[in-house]
C-alpha cells in the first residue's frame, strides 16, 4: 500500500537526526565539564588556600585588636570617609617608621584601631599602609564564604591598587580595578561586593535546586560564575524539557534571557507503549512532535529564584503538556 503522506519519511528522518545531534552535543558537554572540573581543581590548589588562610588570620588579628567598630549606613559611607581611612593607615605607617614613637600620646586618636562595617563589608586598617576589605556573603539568611581584598598605595596622594585578594579568578576584579579604583575607590569596593554576592546567590540557587529535585533533573551545565546555566528535565509524558538561562551581567541574580523548550520523544526510544506520541495509522508523525516553547515556564524563571521557579514549572507541566498534545 502506498504511503498517503510523502513527507512522513522526511519528518521521521529529521526527528531522528535531531536526537542524534542532541546526544552528540551532550557527549561533548560531558567532556567539557570533565575538563572544567580538572581546571578548577588545578586553579584552586594549595597556594590559593595559603593566601586565604594568611589573610584570614591577619583580618582576625585586626578585628581582635580594634578599639572601636563603627557601623555605617546610607550617606555615612562616602568618599570622604574612605579618604580618612587612607590618611589613617598612612599616618600609622609613618609613625611606626619614625624614631619618635615614644613621644606619641597614648590616648592619641592615631593609636585608635577602628574598623568600619558597611552592610556585609568590614573595612579595617592593616599593617604597612594597607586597607583591608572583608566581604561576607550569604544565601537565604545563612552565611556563606568570606572573601578578602587588600588595597595599598605608596602615599596618600597616589592611587590605590589591589595588592592581593581571595576573590575567585573568574570574577573580573582586575577589570573593575582598571575601570573604577583610580577614579572612585568607594564604587570599586561596593561593586566587588555585588559581584561576589550575586555569584554566591546564583551558585546556591543551583545547589538548592539540585538537592531538592535531583531525581527530576538530567544533564546540568553551567559556566564558572554561573551566568550561563542549562539543564534538562526528562520523563514528563515522554517529553524532554530543555532550559537555558543567561544573565545580563555578573551582578544579576535573575536571568534576562530564558528559553524553555518541550521536545517530544519517540515512544520507541523511551521504551513506552504506543500512545498519543506514536505514529498515525498512515505512518506520518503527529504535528505535536515539533518542539514547543513553554512561555509560562520562562515567565516563572524571570520572576522567581531557581528552586521556586522549578517548583512552579513542575506543578504546571502536566496540564501544559496535555494542552500542547491535545491541540
Amino acid at each position: 500500500m502506498v504511503d498517503q503522506n510523502p513527507y512522513s519519511m522526511g519528518e521521521s528522518n529529521f526527528i531522528h537526526d535531531e536526537e542524534i545531534r542532541l546526544d552528540t552535543i551532550k557527549a561533548r558537554f560531558r567532556n567539557v565539564m570533565k575538563r572544567h572540573a580538572e581546571l578548577t581543581e588545578r586553579l584552586s590548589r594549595d597556594s590559593d588556600k595559603m593566601v586565604f588562610d594568611r589573610l584570614q588570620k591577619e583580618f582576625e588579628a585586626a578585628l581582635a585588636s580594634q578599639t572601636q567598630e563603627i557601623y555605617l549606613e546610607g550617606e555615612d559611607w562616602n568618599d570622604g570617609l574612605l579618604a580618612t581611612i587612607r590618611e589613617r593607615v598612612h599616618m600609622e605607617a609613618d609613625r611606626k617608621a619614625t624614631s619618635g614613637d615614644s613621644n606619641m600620646e597614648l590616648d592619641s586618636p592615631l593609636l585608635e584601631k577602628i574598623t568600619y562595617r558597611v552592610g556585609s563589608k568590614v573595612i579595617c586598617c592593616l599593617e604597612g599602609a594597607r586597607i583591608g576589605i572583608q566581604y561576607e556573603t550569604s544565601f537565604a539568611g545563612e552565611p556563606c564564604e568570606l572573601y578578602h581584598c587588600v588595597l595599598e598605595s605608596k602615599s596618600f596622594l597616589e592611587k590605590m591598587t589591589v595588592l592581593e585578594h581571595t576573590i575567585p579568578f573568574f570574577l573580573p576584579i582586575r577589570e573593575a580595578e582598571n575601570d573604577l579604583l583610580s577614579s572612585n575607590a568607594m564604587k570599586f569596593i561596593d561593586h566587588v561586593g555585588e559581584l561576589l554576592q550575586a555569584y554566591v546567590d546564583r551558585r546556591e540557587q543551583v545547589r538548592v535546586m539540585k538537592e531538592l529535585y535531583e531525581n527530576q533533573i538530567g544533564d546540568l551545565y553551567h559556566s564558572l560564575p554561573y551566568h550561563m546555566i542549562e539543564f534538562v528535565l526528562e520523563d514528563f509524558e515522554s517529553t524532554r524539557i530543555t532550559i537555558s538561562l543567561k544573565y545580563a551581567d555578573l551582578v544579576s541574580v535573575l536571568p534576562t534571557r530564558v528559553r524553555v523548550m518541550a521536545w517530544p520523544l519517540h515512544s520507541s526510544k523511551k521504551g513506552l507503549a504506543p500512545g498519543p506520541m506514536s505514529r498515525k495509522g498512515n505512518g506520518a508523525l503527529p504535528n505535536h512532535l515539533i518542539p514547543t516553547c513553554l512561555s509560562y515556564a520562562e515567565d516563572a524563571l524571570r520572576i522567581f529564584s531557581l528552586p521556586e521557579a522549578f517548583a512552579e514549572i513542575v506543578l504546571n507541566l502536566p496540564p501544559a503538556l496535555q494542552q500542547i498534545f491535545s491541540s
